[in-house]
């Protein structure tokens, strides 16, 4: 199939340029959009599965659902289909790389990332979740990292949404390193799978590797089913234990076990993130963020420092036993000995009971967790925690102290912290005219997180630049927020319709149908086009213009009143009516008053006026011959009677 796709054109949209993954039952490839000129990834299933009715129903019920999955968390699902027996679905593309191949080029990756990594992807099946949607395959193959830091999750559309198909069907899908012991034993599925898949994830991106492994998919399942990993702390020891129990949490079996949502899971991951006690256990019980558990695998427990009362006690009870020991048996000696060391009992108990001064370490900078160890380790309490925006300093990190940093203060003295929330409210920046990749960067600049939203047609703004933002430039927004970005899809051209021969108002409905506006109306005499009618129009018919050209027209006035040709000779009245734009029919008869070839009258009826010419006089009986000849040829080619029309032009 891989060599033969390049160039292919499915649904006579999306052409094919080059593969960029494959999988298990499908190859995804980069493709361009024809329609809307965009990249996208398309992916298309492998024959065996195209070919089996049970999975194609499955296919077409769940890209159906995924498409309805709306996240900045979660790769958008545009179309999907059958192509000459091939299914494919179309995504979004991401640039970037997925969190697997981050973690095979760098091992191990940095705590906070991998925890801010876990609360987006919770953030994405929380979305799915909320509409009976089980994700199944939750791996970090499927988690993109894009250039900004932020994830989207990927691959819903093997997802099975609440009793969509048998669950025998379902049961063969996944991938068996971060199967739940549920999916690994064909049980019915719940969202407390994904969490545990998740887990899994988190696992392998905080300690580098995996926590089954074995031969084969059998071997890994069914350890998934029956052992308990290693904890991550003997993997890396300088793993948080609020970030390792929310993992471990997270990885129990029994999935009545595991946190009871995904939203569950992400308040303790924003917890660790800010440096609140994690709360991972079902009766509220909290695990400080660098506090060790009981109990746990080589943990380092921070001693209370040790009073001085007793340590100089036993030190100088000691001294009096070594001194007794070696007395003479001489009376004086012991009572010397027995006063001096009641002395220095008396003396340590002082000293015990008189609290030592320490100085208050410097934990700015440092998260709450860090900042209690530091306390503890140097004998002080830790007080209470103000929580204050700051434009500064990162949110969940220690501003300030109370006593300050560097002051004197006794051991076992509270210390309270100020703890930065982060920048408050901040402005959406105006990106308008930007490139996709300027409005990004301004936008997180600005603490704000870039989302692109549907591109949209403008006839003022360049195609491929921001028209505007969601919510608006200059809005108020809480620092983190998303804001869209509109970009430019360039003016959409419609095809300017013909108008000739209608009315105007006919004109105007025309155009406005088609996406246009009425301009400028002038008139025009017109013998050719009747009076209201539209003559002529600019842009002419056929010429493609950007939606909302105004079109002008020009409008049939009629003909004016016809001239007055009385009294004119034929020719000159002929000459007048016609420049004027009007056909001449012609009749004769004669006339006592009006010389002969001169016209008596004129009517008009239309475009077309009638001239009545003179033949002159009648003749009389007793006219000579001649005349009578005259008046006989006359009388045979023009009588009062007959006519001839001559048309202008």
């Amino acid at each position: 199939m891989n060599g033969n796709m390049i160039g292919r054109v499915f649904n006579n949209r999306y052409r094919i340029t080059e593969r960029i993954g494959i999988g298990g039952m499908a190859e995804v490839y980069r493709a361009q959009d024809q329609v809307l000129g965009r990249v996208v990834a398309v992916k298309v299933m492998l024959p065996q599965y195209a070919a089996d009715s049970e999975f194609t129903h499955r296919f077409r019920q769940e890209a159906a659902s995924a498409a309805n999955l709306q996240s900045p968390y979660i790769v958008n699902v545009y179309d999907w289909g059958q192509d000459e027996g091939t299914y494919y679905i179309v995504m979004e593309f991401v640039h970037g790389s997925d969190l697997k191949t981050a973690i095979q080029a760098r091992g191990a990756i940095g705590q906070r990332k991998v925890a801010e990594i876990g609360a987006q992807v919770c953030k994405a099946l929380s979305v799915a979740h909320g509409q009976d949607i089980i994700h199944r395959d939750v791996k970090p193959q499927n988690i993109m990292i894009q250039p900004d830091g932020n994830v989207k999750v990927m691959d819903f559309g093997i997802a099975r949404a609440k009793n969509s198909v048998k669950s025998q069907t379902s049961a063969v899908l996944g991938t068996a390193h971060y199967i739940s012991p549920e999916q690994a034993q064909g049980k019915d599925l719940t969202p407390a799978s994904d969490i545990y898949s998740l887990g899994i994830v988190l696992y392998e991106a905080v300690t580098g590797q995996l926590p089954f492994d074995g031969p084969d998919s059998v071997s890994v399942a069914m350890k998934q089913v029956s052992e308990y990993p290693v904890a991550p702390r003997q993997v890396n020891p300088e793993i948080d234990p609020g970030l390792e129990a929310i993992i471990m949490r997270a990885l129990e079996k029994d999935p009545l076990s595991r946190f009871a949502t995904v939203n569950d899971m992400k308040h303790a991951l924003d917890d660790f993130l800010a440096g609140r006690p994690v709360n991972v256990d079902p009766d509220g019980t909290q695990l400080m963020g660098a506090a060790f558990p009981s109990g746990a695998p080589n943990a380092t427990s921070v001693m209370e420092p040790m009073e001085g009362a007793d340590a100089q006690g036993r030190t100088m009870v000691a001294d009096e036993q070594r001194q007794e020991e070696g007395m003479s048996g001489k009376k004086k000696a012991l009572i010397v000995i027995g006063i001096v060391a009641a002395l220095a009992l008396i003396a340590g108990l002082i000293f015990a009971l008189v609290p030592k001064s320490g100085t208050v370490p410097d934990v700015s900078g440092k998260t709450v967790a860090e900042a209690t160890v530091l306390l503890q380790a140097d004998g002080y309490t830790l007080g209470t925690t103000t929580e204050i925006y700051s434009d500064t300093v990162e949110s969940g990190i220690v501003i300030s102290t109370d006593p300050t940093a560097g002051s004197t203060l006794a051991q076992g003295g509270t210390v309270n912290l100020t703890v930065s929330k982060g920048k408050g409210q901040v402005s959406v920046p105006n990106v308008t005219g930007k490139s996709a990749a300027e409005a990004a960067a301004a936008i997180a600049k600005e603490g704000l997180t870039a989302v692109e939203g549907t591109a949209e047609y403008s006839s003022t703004v360049e195609e491929g630049k921001v028209i505007r933002t969601d919510p608006a430039a200059g809005s108020k927004v809480d620092a983190g927020s998303n804001v869209a970005y509109i970009l430019s899809k360039g003016s959409e051209t419609v095809e300017v319709p013909d108008v000739s021969g209608m009315t105007q108002k006919e004109a105007e409905a025309k155009l406005t149908s088609a996406g246009l506006t009425l301009g400028d109306v002038a008139e025009q005499e017109s013998s050719k086009v009747s009076e209201g009618d539209v003559i002529s129009q600019n842009p002419s018919s056929g010429t493609k213009v950007a939606k909302g050209t105004s079109v002008k027209i020009v409008v049939s006035s009629g003909l004016a009143e016809p001239p007055d040709v009385e009294g004119k000779s034929e020719g000159d009245a002929t000459d007048a009516l016609k420049n004027a734009g009007y056909s001449v029919k012609t009749s004769y008869s004669s006339s006592e008053s009006v010389k002969e070839g001169y016209v008596i009258s004129q009517s008009r009826s239309g475009t077309t006026v009638t001239i009545t010419v003179s033949t002159g006089p009648k003749s009389s009986s007793s006219s000579s011959s001649s005349s009578t000849s005259s008046s006989s040829k006359v009388s045979s080619s023009s009588t009062a009677s007959s006519s001839t029309t001559s048309k202008a032009g």
